[in-house]
């Protein structure tokens, strides 16, 4: 099983404000340890549940919306991870101080390599800033489980604000994505699987163009497009439902020894969704603005099941 999780804002506790008006660090209101603590508790409660609905854990899990390495170590060390899992992770300059990581079983899997994909963007006509922008990186983890050598990108892309202003940045970011995904299979003839949260639906034009090569030959397969089809989604923006999570997985890992793809879930389980009654079916987020609700986050992860034919 592999899963991809956007956990809203995964911050350390703020330290006291020396001025009540003070901005903090994390942009969340009283966010304090107590906070911080219930908040590990959820995520790792998140995890907990799907090994026991599924009988077993994600061998690997992207995350999104982390600051810093502190509060995965923290998060590992909880059940049902209990410090079995390593993570991958790195800074990225993102303005929010928000990254993505990679968190593996150690007994399953092991890293052969990892970096960070950078990206900086130009700003025309804005005053007063850096001439460029940053945004999250792309984390690429080269690993191997089984004898077999797995690709994995676990990204966070711009998001849709400002009547999509990022649209263009997304539009770089997947571009880039995909030369090197096309160069890892067809050259390397490597297993490929891609997460994250795009800020985009399935069916939106980078994330149909990235599963083909320049001569339309299919070389990825996104099982998140069947569910969106059925009006299944992983998050909401008032009334749309979006499935903006995804796992994305080269057409190898659908027919060989080592790892078969079965199904692919959006884990939407009642526990992690709105105790409101007009939020029903959605995430049972921990802030809807600066109002504090305690829950889990504003996304629903999402994994997806292989079968495994030899042990």
């Amino acid at each position: 099983m592999f899963s991809f999780y956007n956990v809203e804002n995964l911050f350390l506790p703020d330290p006291k404000p020396v001025h009540r008006l003070d901005p903090t660090q994390s942009g969340l209101r009283n966010w304090d340890e107590k906070r911080y603590r219930n908040k590990l508790f959820k995520i790792s409660h998140v995890f907990q549940l799907m090994k026991e609905e599924n009988g077993v854990l994600p061998f690997l899990i992207g995350l999104s919306e982390v600051s810093g390495r502190k509060v995965l170590e923290d998060l590992v060390e909880m059940e049902p991870f209990n410090s079995e899992y390593g993570i991958v992770h790195y800074n990225s300059m993102d303005e929010r101080k928000v990254d993505v990581a990679l968190l593996y079983d150690k007994s399953k899997v092991s890293i052969i390599d990892s970096e960070t994909i950078t990206f900086f963007f130009e700003i025309i006509n804005k005053k007063n800033t850096e001439n460029y922008d940053t945004t999250r990186d792309v984390l690429f983890s080269k690993i191997k489980y089984k004898g077999t050598v797995i690709n994995v990108f676990v990204a966070h892309l711009p998001s849709k604000r400002e009547k999509d202003v990022n649209k263009p940045k997304r539009d770089f970011i997947l571009n880039e994505i995909r030369s090197r995904i096309l160069e890892i299979v067809r050259e390397k003839k490597e297993h490929v699987i891609l997460c994250g949260d795009f800020n985009e639906n399935p069916d939106d034009e980078n994330l149909v163009k990235i599963l083909y090569d320049n001569d339309h030959e299919k070389v990825l397969v996104n099982p998140f497009q069947e569910l969106f089809y059925t009006r299944n989604y992983s998050t909401f923006h008032y009334k749309s439902g979006l499935l903006y999570d995804q796992i994305i997985l080269s057409k190898s890992l659908f027919d060989n020894d080592i790892l078969n793809f079965q199904n692919a879930q959006i884990f939407n389980s009642e526990k992690l969704s709105s105790r409101v009654k007009n939020f029903e079916g959605r995430p049972f987020r921990t802030y809807a603005g600066t109002r504090y609700l305690g829950g889990y986050s504003d996304h629903f992860p999402v994994f997806v099941k292989f079968e495994e034919t030899k042990t």
